[in-house]
């Protein structure tokens, strides 16, 4: 049942860590935790349950493998992580003075980060996707394109973050976006026309930009599960969401 679901979440991950390979696997096998599906046409909890479960977890590897890729952030108009808008004033302070290469060569460097950081994230998801409670599965089946998602980011983003934050920070490090950003806030804070020095938090604004990354990842493969019968790759899928969307045109 779910070994379309193993092939897809160990493919496209060329450039996930090779460590992380397995535990990228781990994110097929959390959907299979709770019960095992009967052949009845009926859904019972335990199928909706684990097919939410198995929605998110391809949601988070496919996320993985589009975002975890040179320019995956940066080469994105809608992930691509900018200065903290605390930062927005030193970096155009700063384009305004000449430095803006130093500027361009920070958000390089952060993007470059957060492209690293999300290869690391599978464990962390795979851990918060076991966790989640099936007493709810039922009626996420039968909620909104994106409601599974709006459900696990609700119950997980603080843990997420917690738990995500000093990848992050390792990232920013090795990319020496810590080193460059850096630089630009010295530097800001030395021009004369200064009076409020600045040094926003870089750690969690990366944070929060990846891990935010991830869930709108997520919320589109849950999206395209529910509306396109070609997205339903297992038969648990085929028959959850295909019986969720029969029962939904059915009530109107």
């Amino acid at each position: 049942m779910y070994k379309k679901l193993c092939l897809l979440l160990l493919s496209g991950i060329a450039f996930v860590p090779a460590t992380q390979a397995q535990l990228l696997k781990k994110l097929g096998e959390a959907a299979n935790s709770v019960a095992t599906k009967t052949g009845t046409s009926n859904v019972t909890q335990g199928e909706a349950g684990n097919a939410i479960k198995e929605a998110l977890a391809k949601g988070v590897a496919n996320g993985i493998a589009n975002l975890n890729k040179t320019d995956g952030f940066f080469g994105n108009d809608l992930y691509k992580v900018l200065l903290p808008p605390d930062a927005v004033k030193i970096g155009n302070t700063l384009r305004s003075v000449g430095l803006g290469s130093q500027v361009d060569k920070a958000i390089l460097s952060i993007n470059r980060a957060a492209e690293k950081a999300v290869g690391y994230a599978a464990p962390i998801f795979v851990d918060a996707i076991k966790e989640m409670s099936i007493t709810d599965a039922l009626k996420l089946i039968s909620g909104g394109n994106n409601s599974a998602t709006e459900y696990f980011k609700g119950k997980t983003t603080d843990k997420l973050k917690a738990a995500f934050s000093p990848v992050v920070k390792n990232s920013l490090d090795s990319t020496n976006a810590t080193k460059y950003y850096g630089d630009i806030v010295t530097a800001y804070n030395k021009l004369p026309t200064t009076f409020n020095k600045a040094n926003p938090d870089l750690q969690d604004y990366v944070t929060g930009m990846a891990v935010n990354a991830l869930f709108d990842q997520i919320a589109k493969e849950e999206a395209n599960i529910r509306a396109n019968p070609a997205a339903r790759t297992t038969d648990l899928l085929k028959k959850v969401f295909g019986s969720s969307n029969a029962s939904s045109s059915s009530t109107k």
